[in-house]
């Protein structure tokens, strides 16, 4: 049994977003749902990293401030 590459950019990601957040990444991995397939391990519920645009990020500054 292996990870898939679909697995090893679902740890990427979490990796990634554990950066960015400045968070621990140990609850990421416990929430991963593991399920077996032909290429290997795949996770179901890969972490999902938010952007936001400098514009986005001033306009909640704004609404903030008031």
């Amino acid at each position: 049994m292996h990870l898939s590459n679909q697995a090893i950019g679902a740890v990427m990601m979490a990796l990634q977003k554990s950066l960015m957040e400045q968070s621990d990444i140990v609850p990421v991995f416990q929430e991963f749902v593991f399920k077996e397939t032909d290429e290997g391990l795949i996770v179901e519920n890969p972490p999902i990293i938010e952007f936001r645009n400098e514009a986005e990020e001033a306009e909640e500054q704004t609404d903030a401030e008031v």
